[in-house]
């Protein structure tokens, strides 16, 4: 049988590879479907490309590459027989561990076993070849089946970039020795005691002395006392202030010199009076929620809809995202898009298409992650009514995102962590690389575009301008002022000083009561232009701008600006109800234009003011440019090149170093990468025009060169530069999104146009004049595609946070299909019995039609 086994799999010995260091196995997941080796087909590993099939998928790997031989997986679960020892640990009949994954939570280790099996598939005649075989096999097809057996799964590698998995327990943890001197921590007002210093500030668990760390790249600084009282004392451990929570916090060790694991942590935070357990409590389902919340349902409690009775649903629709660690603000916005029609038909009505020209590495495909997604979340296959009434629980197992979550974080430095984000920021970032991904096709995040209008004006000359941009999401501020109940919480709040004051507990919270309507009014009303150059006076002046819609989005997104920053630098959530209504209409805030007895502002642009030391040198030097030399050091601390440190913060406008970084890394391998900066030579902006005193420039001439060196040091041509720049009002920022939605081989002649009038003519009028009709998104084809209509609008979906930060806590999002609401909490999807419309933090609306 060896020999025959032999020689059934000489044609295939080229296409069979051993995994080396670097190589990912997909052996927990198919890169089209949700499919798992628990699955009922179980999952097909190509044996040269590692990745996974489900099989139904198999077959269209198989066609596409000619791969024939498979490695089948099958994790087979039962229950246990009647009588089964009680607490026994789920075993492999199978005595290959080839499954490295976490066992089903759904499946409780007392009452489930399972057995693995595993087997080699040659396509196309599904010759079948059971493991381990090792005596008949081929020695390299035995050490290629033994290393994809043992190798971890693909994301095993890359989730450890949540570096808290890594963090190991420091030796000082159990012997700490802690001075019996009085110190007591109060809950806020925190600075160092050395220093101003308001922001990365470390408590010393042995002196407890609050100090400055010393700058981060993540924009967090300080200047080291923390480091100095070490060397001065030799105590070894402090907790960052900002990070305590009910479950742990971030715990440095000087001497250890790295971040490190403190499991007495609650004891010696309470030797300053910080009472980590008092913080919060937990509900049953694990989450936290305000322990001072006596009297009245806590938000975590309302949101949840806990306490009730929910009725579980099942079928296409209505599956639930399992939460990996911290993601429920993908789960939560992924429910909401794929709840859009646009976006079912964009990447679940051409599923076969997307998938029939996928790469031949799919998990790098966002087309094809979207669509699996959206066909997992649509199609009903992974939500099915349980067998019996009594495990509704457990058959709502949901469906796990890892390969999308992977691909649409990968190269960003908060999406690629494990660590809770903002919900809102993860839906602009989806949009934007649903954008980038649609060039030449259909783009779902039409829906969402809509164009503002801004009205500045003079306060001296009362002249005014109107410039158009482009946006997608409304941002209302919550006016606390306008509180219905700003009594009791001027009351509230003096309580809570003097229970700080006096380190009693504090009092009852009380929920802000604030109407939408001055939400609305908020948005609205005129705010002052700081540095506002008025191109009338030829002078800074004070001006006033005003915003309005110049047109309405089939889908409106409302964010409510619960968080701000406290005094102690840490974001916090404000409480907030406000009584969001079903129904919207905002007609009366579409956008007008310029008025009749209005007078614009002359179209020119400040002058360009150069150094003294620069006027006369035609190139630059490296004392000329403007340079945050505080970006630079943290650069140059993260080990990089002084110099090419430098020519990152020009080159990407003193913008952060964040921005800094992308440069780096991006012109890593240039040969002059660490050489000095020079400057290219200055351009002469030319004689000033009669019309022009003073070194103004008119607004439809070139952009500023410092602009173009920018963009084009990013990679972007030149002339597509210009153009974005024109386009945007020489607004950097602006101008790089520009870029990404209007991809340079999609130019026209008329966009061309376009970029070479004045950023004021009314480029976008015809959004305005069709303001009860749905546009064609080809119908201007010299801006954005604009979908304009009536802005009269229902409510359909809100995404709810729970928590004092958008960077912890949970997200949780309400659906109306069919008439109901639904409540989404992860793996969680039931009938919702009582929608807290007045906690949401993002809300959908979509257009009602004019009839």
């Amino acid at each position: 049988m060896a020999t025959d086994l032999g020689e059934l799999l000489v044609p295939y010995m080229p296409t069979i590879r051993v995994p080396r260091t670097g190589d990912r196995v997909f052996k927990s997941e198919c890169a089209f479907s949700f499919d798992t080796p628990e699955s009922e087909g179980g999952l097909y590993v190509c044996m040269n490309t590692f990745l996974g099939f489900g099989r139904e998928h198999v077959e269209r790997h198989y066609r596409k590459t000619g791969q024939s031989v498979y490695m089948h997986l099958k994790r087979h679960v039962k229950e246990k027989a009647t009588g089964a020892a009680g607490g026994a640990i789920p075993r492999r009949r199978n005595g290959k561990v080839f499954l490295d994954l976490e066992l089903n939570r759904d499946f409780n280790g007392e009452d489930y076993e399972y057995e693995d099996e595993a087997k080699l598939i040659i396509f196309p005649d599904h010759f079948e070849i059971p493991l381990p075989n090792i005596e008949e096999l081929p020695a390299l097809v035995t050490i290629a089946c033994d290393a994809v057996l043992n190798a971890p799964s693909a994301y095993k590698k890359q989730e450890p970039e949540s570096w808290e998995e890594e963090i190991q327990v420091s030796r000082h943890a159990r012997s700490l020795r802690q001075l019996d001197n009085g110190v007591r921590i109060p809950p806020s007002g925190w600075k160092c005691q050395k220093c101003e210093m308001r922001e990365n500030l470390w408590l010393n668990l042995t002196d407890g002395a609050v100090l400055c760390g010393k700058w981060f790249f993540d924009g967090s600084g300080g200047n080291g006392h923390a480091l100095e009282h070490y060397r001065e004392t030799n105590y070894p451990l402090a907790v960052k202030l900002d990070t305590i929570k009910p479950d742990g916090a971030d715990v440095y060790s000087f001497e250890e010199e790295e971040a490190v694991l403190d499991p007495h942590i609650s004891e010696h935070l309470s030797h300053f009076g910080i009472d980590m357990l008092q913080m919060h409590k937990r509900t049953e389902n694990g989450h936290h929620t305000d322990n001072n919340s006596r009297s009245r349902p806590s938000e975590w409690e309302v949101i949840q809809e806990s306490g009730m009775k929910l009725k579980a649903v099942f079928g296409p629709g209505y599956t639930g995202i399992k939460n990996l660690g911290n993601s429920s603000y993908l789960s939560t916005v992924m429910q909401v898009l794929f709840s859009i029609p646009d976006f079912q038909r964009m990447y679940v009505g051409n599923l076969q298409r997307i998938f029939d020209y996928s790469p031949l590495d799919p998990s790098q495909d966002f087309a094809t992650q979207m669509a699996k997604l959206g066909h997992g979340l649509l199609s009903g296959q992974y939500s099915k009514p349980p067998m019996k009434s009594e495990l509704i629980e457990q058959q709502q197992k949901g469906i796990s995102p890892r390969m999308l979550k992977a691909l649409v974080g990968r190269g960003h430095p908060e999406f690629s962590s494990n660590r809770q984000q903002d919900a809102q920021e993860f839906l602009m970032h989806i949009i934007n690389l649903v954008e980038r991904n649609s060039a030449g096709s259909e783009n779902p995040s039409d829906v969402f575009r809509f164009l503002v209008e801004e009205r500045i004006q003079c306060c001296q000359t009362r002249r005014v301008r109107y410039t158009q941009r482009v946006d997608y999401c409304i941002q209302l501020p919550a006016p606390i002022e306008a509180a219905t109940n700003r009594e009791e919480l001027l009351a509230y709040e003096a309580k809570l000083k003097d229970a700080e004051e006096n380190m009693r507990a504090p009092p009852e919270p009380v929920r802000a009561r604030i109407p939408f309507t001055a939400c609305l009014q908020a948005f609205t009303e005129p705010e002052n232009v700081p540095d506002f150059w008025s191109s009338a006076l030829q002078a800074k002046s004070a001006g006033v701008k005003t915003s309005r819609f110049a047109s309405f989005p089939e889908y409106l997104i409302l964010q409510i600006k619960k968080f701000t920053f406290g005094v102690d630098w840490v974001p916090k959530k404000l409480d907030l109800a406000i009584d969001v209504p079903d129904f919207l209409d905002l007609s009366r805030m579409r956008a007008t234009g310029l008025q009749a007895g209005e007078e614009e502002l002359p179209d020119l642009m400040p002058p360009i003011v150069l150094p003294e030391d620069t006027r006369d040198n035609s190139m630059g030097s490296l004392d000329s440019p403007e340079i945050d030399e505080a970006a630079v050091m943290q650069l140059a601390e993260m080990g990089f090149p002084l110099e090419a440190c430098r020519k990152a913060v020009y080159y990407t406008g003193n913008m952060g170093p964040e921005m800094a970084f992308n440069w780096i890394i991006a012109h890593m391998e240039e040969p002059d990468f660490a050489e000095p900066l020079t400057l290219p030579s200055m351009i002469d902006p030319g004689p000033s025009t009669s019309d022009s005193p003073m070194g103004a420039t008119p607004l439809g001439n070139s952009p500023p060169e410092e602009s173009i060196a920018i963009l084009t040091s990013m990679g972007f041509p030149r002339n597509h530069s210009i153009t974005a720049l024109k386009a945007t009002n020489n607004n950097l920022e602006r101008a790089l999104d520009w870029i990404f939605t209007h991809p340079e081989e999609e130019e026209t002649d008329a966009l061309s146009d376009m970029a070479d009038t004045e950023p004021n003519d009314n480029a976008f009028s015809n959004a305005n004049s069709h303001s009860d009709s749905t546009l064609s998104p080809d119908r201007d084809t010299s801006g954005p595609r604009i979908k304009d209509g009536p802005g009269r609008y229902e409510l359909f979906a809100f995404i709810s946070h729970m928590g004092e930060s958008t960077m912890s806590g949970h997200f949780v999002c309400h659906i109306k299909k069919e008439g109901r609401w639904v409540i989404y909490n992860d793996h969680k999807v039931c009938l919702s019995e009582r929608p807290p419309k007045d906690l949401g933090y993002i809300y959908f609306y979509h257009r009602l039609s004019s009839s």
